[in-house]
């Protein structure tokens, strides 16, 4: 794998399991929100919009030529703690390849992190929302003729 400035998210899940309660859990999430690479502005457009989040979400898929290509993300939110959410999602999804992205179980892993329990619904289904998307565009990819 390419270096990748990002945090792995193997490394948030070590982080997260030394963080005790829930409030260290929320600022470390904000942590990594705050610490995205910038995003563009002029990204910041309906196209790269994601359905379903209450917040404002962004998201912009690139992906490599070939029959199963790596697909690299960008993320921003307008709200803090979905912002780093973003975050944990590009940590899980960016970078690999469409096939690994397409059987990646995100649920999974979100439940280990405990977010289905300490998320609003309606931040659960934005983080839902931005699974799907990014899902969707990898099987996309999976589709399209090298």
């Amino acid at each position: 794998m390419g270096a990748m400035s990002d945090t792995s998210i193997d490394s948030i899940r070590q982080d997260f399991e030394f963080l005790d309660d829930w409030e260290e859990r929320y600022r470390y999430i904000i942590d990594l929100g705050a610490a995205l690479q910038p995003y563009p502005d002029e990204l910041r457009d309906d196209a790269h919009k994601v359905r379903g989040c209450v917040s404002q979400v962004w998201l912009t898929v690139d992906r490599d030529s070939g029959a199963d290509p790596t697909i690299r993300l960008r993320g921003d939110s307008d709200a803090h703690i979905v912002r780093g959410l973003v975050a944990i999602v590009l940590a899980l999804f960016s970078g690999r390849r469409a096939s690994e992205i397409v059987s990646t179980d995100a649920e999974a892993t979100f439940r280990q992190f405990g977010l289905d329990e300490h998320l609003t619904p309606q931040r659960a289904n934005g983080l839902r929302s931005m699974v799907k998307r990014i899902r969707d565009e990898a099987q996309a990819a999976l589709g399209a003729p090298a």
